[in-house]
């Protein structure tokens, strides 16, 4: 069964990027250590846990933030996207406003103007039996927070206090989850959570 699962990595104090995060800082000043678990680890947990993300995603969804990042020049490039260095290519649908002009990164990319509700439904049409992963940005996992549409909320914390920068809880709303699972690494601790 499909289920929606929003998956992003964060700092000690909830931070998914760094301050100035955009197209020369993707990960914000100094938050490039954020994603030392999934880029720069050979460690098994790591490697085991990543591994299981990018199979399970049948569909992936971002925000249109997010798809201008990894569009960038600094951005996705081949043998390093989707899944680091697994560069998996499940269908993105990017919840915007406006379609862009011009993108460099065409192949199964489909902007959808109308809501996040919307692209959670053309992701779920996709994705077959596998995941609908949210995998950001911090608003856009914010956003589906608010409104219930997560089954899961996978975090990867990264052993790193960050100080500011994009807040994966703006707006500090009680919520109670349920641990389902737990792994940890020297890189991570790999958290997924159940609603």
């Amino acid at each position: 069964m499909t289920q929606v699962v929003a998956d992003i990595t964060m700092s000690l104090d909830g931070f998914v990027t760094g301050p100035d995060a955009g197209q020369e800082h993707g990960l914000g000043i100094g938050g490039e250590p954020l994603h030392t678990w999934a880029v720069d680890s050979d460690d098994s947990v790591d490697t085991e846990v990543l591994r299981a993300a990018v199979d399970a995603s049948g569909a992936v969804i971002m925000g249109r933030r997010l798809f201008d990042i990894v569009d960038g020049p600094n951005g996705w490039k081949d043998g390093m996207g989707y899944g680091a260095a697994h560069d998996a290519t499940p269908p993105f649908f990017v919840v915007t406003h406006s379609v862009p002009g011009t993108v460099r990164l065409r192949d199964g990319f489909t902007f959808v103007t109308d809501g996040l509700e919307s692209a959670i439904s053309k992701a779920r049409d996709a994705a077959g039996d596998r995941d609908v992963v949210v995998m950001g940005g911090g608003n856009v996992i914010s956003q589906c927070l608010e409104y219930g549409l997560l089954d899961k909320l996978r975090l990867h914390v990264a052993p790193i206090v960050l100080g500011s920068g994009t807040p994966l809880f703006p707006n500090g709303v009680l919520r109670q989850l349920q641990q389902d699972s737990v792994r940890v690494s020297p890189n991570a601790i790999h958290v997924t959570y159940g609603f």
